[in-house]
């Protein structure tokens, strides 16, 4: 059957040899689904009629045929647009000789393709095309989707497979791909390895050019998308978009949708902090099976995998700098304690570098962790490769506080010398070293320690006399044999009476 002839009045005539058929359905119309008969002016419900055959009574009964009666038959198409029609079916005789000159006119208008079916052409047969076109719209669907699966996954494959990959999405959806934050805070791929190196190119202007390849925005944009394809959007394009890569960050939906004009825009969710984003000019049947495939290829393609690590670890022992071997961080110690299962904490912290041992968990990870059901977290401040071995001792701290004080997961807070000695060694040598010293000893003491070894003022802190303040402090060098002059005898003796645990007591004249 060949193409549907179009007269030079704006309505497709169908041949009288051959069953009537409806023009091709374009990209922003309905596919073709059951076809009925329009027999009443008010317009088929969506979800039976895309496609629908107007008999010469409906236009009869509502008017529309008569001179002047452009009114109506405009209301009555609008009406069948609005309820999803993709094309309509007009039957000539034995009432018209030829299509009202008003349906043509409101279908015109409306963007409604009209189809002339040659009299004595039964409405069973049209029923029959449709079902076909169906068909054919399916299998091309099908096709379609299958053959950008099989795209999609050669660009896996390439030295450069983010870049390929959303090259191959971005030609087959028509528009531009790309990857966004999921928090604006923090910059694309922090969480994640860099995907690889992607060429650059410049920006390609927005309009009905085909896809680009992978390039950075030039300077400072709403969301910058680092490795990108396709037609690069406007700003305002790329602000929405950025408002829809935050609605799917962790623990939110795993995707979204919005409209900006005449596009249509979608964020997945890829985990690692990042989002694939979309920009089409119209959404196909298809479309959202091609680019939840491609989501799934990007989240294994841009998360770390356990591979990446043996290699750190090969790179480690050979000589190469901490920061060489598991990138720049900044990276998080973690001591947990739990009964959960260790492999599973280590996933929901986002690595796989993990120490389990008898009395707990030590963990490294590159995502700023969060509190875990089940488990009791102590969490290092951020630190560089090299400054590591600080950042194991004060998630070690931190976890003793959190388990002193039953919280789920205690940050490292205190920034200071003393921080780096844990709670418990320090105050049992604070006893061991101050054991000597009676409670009154131990106040005149801090209180000539804190006035710098002024008489005067500790004597005038304590409410004693400054000779009794020189009496103590002489007994107490004996006792600790230790000469009090010594810069670094008093920090020690300092930082020991701060973590003293015993209780001051009033000094006596």
């Amino acid at each position: 059957m060949g193409p549907v002839p179009r007269t030079d009045r704006g309505v497709h005539r169908a041949p009288r040899a051959q069953q009537p058929r409806a023009p091709r359905p374009r990209s922003h119309v309905r596919q073709p689904s059951p076809c009925s008969a329009a027999d009443h002016p008010s317009p088929p419900h969506p979800s039976l009629t895309p496609i629908c055959r107007c008999r010469p009574s409906t236009l009869r009964r509502s008017g529309a045929d008569r001179e002047g009666g452009g009114t109506d038959a405009g209301e009555y198409v609008s009406r069948l647009v609005r309820a999803g029609t993709a094309a309509l079916g007009f039957g000539v005789t034995p009432v018209h000789e030829t299509v009202p000159r008003s349906l043509v006119e409101a279908c015109a208008r409306h963007g409604l393709p009209l189809v002339e079916v040659p009299p004595g052409t039964p409405f069973t047969a049209v029923g029959r095309s449709v079902w076909r076109l169906m068909a054919r719209a399916r299998t091309a669907e099908l096709r379609r989707v299958t053959e950008a699966q099989q795209s999609l996954a050669a660009a896996a494959a390439r030295p450069d497979p983010v870049p390929a990959v959303l090259r191959r999405l971005a030609a087959a959806l028509g528009g531009w791909a790309g990857l966004l934050p999921t928090d604006p805070a923090r910059p694309p791929g922090a969480a994640a390895p860099d995907p690889g190196p992607a060429p650059a190119a410049p920006a390609a202007p927005s309009g009905p050019s085909g896809p680009s390849g992978p390039s950075a925005l030039p300077g400072p944009a709403p969301a910058d998308p680092g490795v990108h394809a396709g037609p690069l959007p406007g700003p305002e394009v790329l602000a929405a978009l950025a408002a829809l890569a935050r609605r799917v960050a962790p623990g939110s939906a795993a995707t979204a949708t919005a409209a900006h004009g005449e596009l249509h825009l979608a964020a997945h969710a890829l985990g690692d902090g990042r989002a694939l984003a979309l920009a089409t000019p119209s959404r196909a049947p298809g479309d959202h099976t091609v680019a939840s495939v491609a989501a799934v290829l990007l989240t294994l393609l841009t998360r770390r995998p356990a591979g990446a690590q043996a290699a750190a670890l090969t790179r480690l022992l050979l000589g190469a700098a901490p920061g060489e071997a598991v990138g720049p961080g900044p990276w998080y110690a973690v001591h947990a304690r739990g009964s959960g299962d260790p492999q599973a904490l280590a996933a929901a912290l986002g690595t796989v570098l993990l120490d389990p041992r008898e009395d707990g968990v030590r963990l490294l990870t590159d995502r700023d962790p969060a509190p875990q059901p089940g488990w009791r977290l102590g969490v290092s401040a951020a630190a560089a490769p090299d400054a590591l071995p600080g950042a194991d001792a004060q998630a070690g701290r931190a976890l003793e506080r959190a388990e002193a004080a039953r919280t789920p997961m205690a940050r490292h807070t205190d920034p200071g010398f003393a921080g780096l000695v844990g709670e418990a060694e320090a105050r049992a040598h604070a006893e061991a070293l101050l054991g000597p010293l009676s409670p009154v000893l131990r106040d005149t003491l801090r209180a000539w320690l804190a006035h710098h070894g002024s008489w005067d003022r500790a004597a005038a802190a304590l409410g004693v006399h400054r000779n009794t303040v020189r009496q103590r402090v002489a007994r107490a060098a004996g006792l600790l044999g230790t000469d009090l002059d010594d810069p670094d005898t008093r920090m020690e003796l300092w930082f020991a009476l701060r973590r003293s645990a015993a209780p001051p007591e009033a000094p006596s004249g």
